[in-house]
């Protein structure tokens, strides 16, 4: 199976076909055997170069974010053959782009103004949830039209806290 993979807008190409000791991989040109369990819907152990990780999937309002441990990956995939993955990438390239809180928390910082260019998984706003701090990355290279929260702000999961466009 080849797809293209986009981690916090970083775009890689993944090769992923079953092998004898789990599955091979080509990760923008580098080999990986990854062995991987399914633990329940939506959690995967994953055992990389003698490493365990459990990588959770959340799909929400904002689309799909990937969890390692407490880290959180604004994630999207497609089948580069796919007629409509091809149509929506080059829509969603003319479009604003909403970011959106992943989770309910508290507005730490606001690390770039208005009108600021930024690229593809820049931070644009730190979030306090459970303790922890978390980097709000730009989903693509762009402008920030709009910042819709302000520092010390409460924002639940789903609110849009910035437009780049």
């Amino acid at each position: 199976m080849n797809t293209i993979i986009q981690i916090d807008g970083q775009e890689y190409r993944l090769k992923v076909e079953q092998g004898a000791g789990g599955w091979n991989c080509v990760l923008d040109g580098r080999e990986i055997v990854v062995d991987g369990v399914l633990l329940r819907p939506d959690v995967l152990s994953l055992r990389i170069a003698g490493r365990i990780y459990e990588v959770k999937r959340e799909a929400g309002v904002s689309g799909t974010h990937l969890w390692v441990g407490q880290t959180s990956y604004a994630a999207e995939w497609q089948d580069p053959r796919s007629l409509r993955a091809r149509k929506r990438s080059a829509a969603d390239d003319k479009s604003p782009r909403k970011l959106i809180a992943p989770m309910p928390g508290k507005v730490i910082r606001v690390l770039l103004p208005e009108k600021a260019e930024v690229e593809p998984g820049q931070g644009i706003v730190v979030m306090e949830a459970m303790k922890m701090q978390n980097e709000i990355k730009s989903p693509r290279k762009g402008t920030i039209q709009k910042i819709l929260v302000t520092e010390g702000a409460n924002v639940t999961a789903g609110d849009v806290l910035a437009i780049v466009e």
